[in-house]
């Protein structure tokens, strides 16, 4: 290495543990022992250009081990993309661009949100799946439209977390080339070292996976790290996995490769220490310009890089008009909007169907008018509804297929989804069953901190699924879901309503949940313009103020509309609400919302086959509700709805009683 190389590295180590010191919070350990790293790889190895961050044909990089994230801003900085010295010095502080973990569309250059250890990792797959599948649909002989690497960093703690293996098992299976993981094994984890809890031969289980593995004996060797890169690359049948031996916290002389060295900063002594121990002698956020202009060198790189794929591109329109215009289409967000006046999408069912089928029907519908659908369910596309007819599985032979075979990994599914709607040009879904819902949830909470437009395709939504059991039979999921900001949770009626949750999931822009039905639900008098407001009265009462409100969803809907005639015979006047989406909803005018709902009605009665929480808010304190307080059953559906309460009859008793 060079004395200007490693001054550049150290400026990675010094620009890292001087923001952490400042902030008196970060950890300093990964970015100190990595630098080399991500020296080599972001200067010499990785395609990228912080001219333009957002270049369609750019290698993409994700720091699972998102804690890492000082690091991180330090190549941002350094290489251009827009972080300033003052954003170094504002980490981890209040409306900074630096905040304690990456964040995507909040810092530039970032292209994941990471902090959940192998979160990364999964999402990386889908990245890596996106990029296959679009060369498979884009590339021709000398215009490699999609042609590049997806790298993920990681450490022992992202290694143990199961995620890691669900995802690396499938790309392992899949063959994905074009994706490279860099495994920083420092030995240390929070707790000590890693011999405590975490014994295992890494490279064996990934070579097992399917992998080519690659070891790095020395971390601070740079041409040993580079080579190693390249070797990957070379691979096109296998992805890859580089196991580089650091040391935690290098540079350090009382902390590195310590468990100390991990989580908190240096110390101001430690620090001034560490400048001289590294021949650092620039002022505190300072950096030599021999350091900046060669940083500024090796970013030109980039901008050489794509300016040669524009060239290319524009040949390859100009030769390939139709792929041209196809392609648009693949990053079309307002292609969807076609479908608003087309009878045939909001066509009502002609006969009773569950609402998983009815899903399935207008997937089959969204993949001509979408091209770039693309998804599948974790083993369970059979009773998903989730298949995509004529459309081929994506494998390691056929990298066309639209539907995704994910196998039994719920939790790395979900993340891949993620990968492939970060990518870009993919639009993904994701499906299980609902109360397998507590294995998807963590992803789904990183695409809603991320405004990521993730379906969720969750069937067999209460206790309909019947013999099956209270293990199978989602209670609080719904609850669960509603909690989670920024996700639109659709619980549909008919088709109608389903066509609606699959509307506004496409156009959206952040995740939607579909919980559908395995039973047949009910014809009803539902209504588009409504459901696309996610509540709406289904049936109205004779008066201009009803006497009663019943606010039901799903397969309830149903039954609610046979409690009103039965509340009707007692002379009672009742309106209906369907409540699709509470999310919906509540993004609606408030005169909208009192014309469904109207404040001076306190007789209000909520149905739906789930738990009771969340609709304190909806029938407040005069109210009741017709919910699910314990677990299921194991029964028929139908014997399950009769005891549980979900009878037409029950709901019109509790009504009665409330107005009693």
């Amino acid at each position: 290495m060079s004395n200007i190389e490693t001054t550049c590295v150290n400026a990675i180590r010094v620009l890292s543990a001087e923001m952490i010191q400042k902030a008196k919070s970060g950890h300093p350990g990964l970015p100190m022992g990595c630098a080399p790293i991500a020296y080599e790889l972001w200067g010499k190895h990785m395609k990228h250009n912080s001219k333009n961050p957002k270049w369609l044909n750019r290698d993409r990089f994700i720091l699972s081990g998102g804690h890492g994230s000082a690091m991180l801003y330090s190549l941002l900085h350094l290489f251009g993309y827009g972080l300033t010295m003052d954003d170094l010095q504002n980490f981890r502080q209040l409306g900074s661009l630096t905040p304690g973990h990456p964040e995507y569309g909040h810092t530039v250059g970032v292209e994941a949100t990471t902090g959940p250890l192998g979160a990364g990792m999964g999402m990386a797959v889908g990245m890596a799946m996106a990029e296959a599948h679009l060369a498979e649909k884009f590339n021709k002989p000398g215009y490699p439209v999609y042609d590049h690497y997806t790298f993920a960093l990681g450490g022992d703690g992202c290694m143990m977390e199961g995620i890691s293996s669900e995802a690396f098992s499938l790309a392992g299976t899949l063959g994905l080339s074009k994706l490279i993981i860099i495994y920083d094994s420092n030995r240390i984890s929070i707790e000590g070292s890693t011999d405590i809890a975490f014994t295992e031969n890494v490279q064996k289980r990934m070579e097992a996976f399917g992998f080519q593995t690659i070891d790095v004996a020395d971390g601070t060797d740079i041409a040993a790290i580079g080579a190693a890169i390249e070797e990957a690359k070379a691979d096109k049948t296998r992805p890859s996995f580089i196991t580089v031996h650091t040391q935690i916290g290098y540079g350090c002389p009382a902390k590195q490769g310590t468990a100390s060295a991990h989580g908190e900063p240096l110390g101001e002594e430690n620090l001034k220490i560490t400048k001289e121990n590294l021949g650092w002698e620039a002022e505190p956020f300072t950096v030599p310009q021999a350091v900046y202009d060669q940083y500024a060198k090796l970013a030109a790189q980039g901008q050489e890089a794509e300016d040669k794929w524009n060239a290319m591109y524009a040949e390859w329109q100009a030769k390939f008009p139709e792929d041209a215009k196809l392609h648009d289409k693949f990053y079309d967000k307002d292609a969807v909007k076609a479908v608003l006046e087309d009878e045939s999408f909001w066509a009502p069912a002609e006969k009773p169907a569950a609402s998983r089928a009815l899903s399935g029907n207008v997937i089959n519908k969204l993949k001509d008018i979408i091209p770039s659908l693309m998804g599948g369910s974790a083993d369970l596309a059979p009773s998903n509804k989730t298949e995509m007819k004529g459309e081929g599985f994506f494998s390691k032979e056929d990298r066309s297929g639209r539907n995704i075979h994910f196998g039994v990994r719920e939790l790395a599914m979900a993340a891949i989804g993620n990968g492939l709607a970060l990518h870009g040009g993919v639009t993904p879904y994701v499906a299980t069953f609902f109360v397998f819902s507590d294995y998807v949830k963590p992803m789904m909470r990183l695409a809603a901190i991320m405004g990521l437009p993730v379906t969720y395709v969750l069937t067999h939504d209460s206790i309909g699924v019947g013999e099956d059991g209270p293990t199978h039979e989602p209670i609080e999921q719904l609850a669960m879901m509603r909690a989670l900001p920024n996700v639109q949770v659709f619980r549909p009626a008919d088709a109608v309503e389903t066509a609606a949750a699959w509307y506004t999931a496409i156009s959206g822009n952040c995740p939607t949940a579909l919980a559908l039905t395995r039973q047949n639900l009910a014809i009803i008098p539902s209504s588009k313009e409504g459901a696309l407001k996610g509540g709406y009265v289904i049936a109205d009462s004779a008066k201009d103020t009803p006497d009663v409100i019943i606010i039901a969803t799903g397969s309830e809907v149903g039954i609610s509309l046979e409690a009103k005639e039965i509340l009707a015979k007692e002379g009672k006047d009742v309106r209906v609400v369907s409540m699709p989406c509470m999310d919906l909803f509540e993004k609606q005018s408030d005169e909208y919302k009192e014309s469904v709902l109207p404040k001076a009605v306190r007789a209000r009665v909520a149905v739906e086959a789930g738990s009771d929480f969340g609709w304190g808010k909806y029938v407040g304190l005069d109210g009741a509700t017709v919910c699910m307080e314990g677990f299921g059953a194991s029964a028929p559906a139908n014997l399950l709805f009769e005891k549980f309460g979900f009878t037409k009859e029950n709901v019109a008793a509790t009504m009665s009683k409330l107005l009693k």
